[in-house]
């Protein structure tokens, strides 16, 4: 059996090295230092740093690496993962992207037509992400709330009936 990962990319740390592991995610970064690459590797939970052999893999790519923790010899203090890297035995690339049409990491240039107009690819930065996350946060308090104190959450459709020129709606 296949597993796409064994772990998240914020969940390794210090107590791991040694473990072998199976993380897949999105390309945030590449630095290459002649045949040896670091690769920023993204999924919901944080960032894990990579290192392997020089490969295709471009930014946005979606990659499952297989591979072994180390520890760092200078840890990341800028991310919650820095104390370790792991280093790529093996690198599948099971999704590739086309270069995008905006930058996700520096959004000051950006105006908010071209934000809506790739939304999609807009959700993918760490302030949105973060946005998303604090929401959910919000509406499930909400809930929890409303269910200890015994309310049902009945969801029922609206109906609505337009008129054939389309300039009205009406709800019924």
């Amino acid at each position: 059996m296949t597993f796409y990962r064994t772990h998240t990319c914020g969940e390794l740390r210090k107590k791991d090295e040694g473990k072998k592991v199976v993380l897949s995610g999105w390309v945030n970064k590449i630095r290459e230092h002649g045949n040896l690459i670091f690769i920023d590797l993204r999924d919901r939970y944080g960032i894990t740093q990579i290192t392997a052999d020089k490969t295709d893999i471009k930014k946005e790519y979606v990659i499952q690496v297989k591979g072994t923790v180390f520890l760092k010899p200078q840890p990341n203090k800028n991310l919650e993962t820095g104390e370790i890297e792991v280093k790529a035995d093996e690198i599948n690339i099971l999704s590739r992207a086309k270069p995008l049409p905006i930058d996700l990491d520096d959004h000051s240039e950006m105006t908010e037509d071209t934000r809506l107009k790739y939304r999609y690819l807009d959700l993918r930065r760490k302030q949105m992400h973060d946005n998303i996350i604090m929401r959910h946060k919000i509406v499930k308090a909400a809930r929890d709330f409303f269910d200890e104190e015994g309310f049902l959450d009945i969801e029922t459709p609206t109906l609505a009936k337009a008129t054939p020129e389309g300039a009205r709606d009406y709800l019924v």
